[in-house]
């Protein structure tokens, strides 16, 4: 499925659509370009959790945590730009803080991927143009457990 992302406020409606059916155990891939918007997308979803204040992207990081009552339900935001082999993923410990969480992951090829998890809302972003600044397009992967509360933007 394709979503038009012409600006900034569709795509908050977007996260939010997508903030609205997240549950624990589900993972949100964000994939694209540098600069295709996979951080505003994950900000937009925080946001619509209930976080307020600032989003950090977790690209030094790797991780960043959101935790109840912040947050509608505990919430993982992986970034794995930095990462140069899937491998690393277990030295995170990336297993211990999805127990019990939704994750945003961000570069999840770099990961390993997880477009093979039941649970998980593959998300592309591209440029709707070569020469848009502001206009997207999501190509949307869901995975099974996903069919049927898809976020209508």
């Amino acid at each position: 499925m394709k979503v038009s992302l012409p600006d900034l406020a569709a795509m908050e409606r977007f996260g939010a659509g997508i903030a609205a059916q997240l549950r624990a155990g589900d993972v949100v891939a964000l994939s694209g370009e540098l600069g295709a918007g996979k951080t505003t997308l994950a900000r937009a979803i925080v946001s619509a959790l209930g976080h307020e204040g600032e989003v950090p992207s977790p690209s030094f990081a790797i991780i960043e945590l959101y935790e109840p009552p912040a947050v509608r339900l505990p919430l993982v935001h992986a970034d794995f730009y930095r990462l140069s082999h899937p491998g690393e993923v277990e030295q995170l410990g990336l297993d211990d803080y999805r127990e019990g969480a939704a994750m945003l992951a961000e570069w999840p090829e770099h990961a390993g991927g997880f477009g093979h998890e039941p649970a998980c809302l593959s998300i592309g972003l591209e440029h709707a143009t070569k020469s848009a600044e502001t206009g997207r397009i999501a190509i949307v992967e869901p995975g099974p457990d996903w069919l049927g509360r898809l976020p209508c933007p």
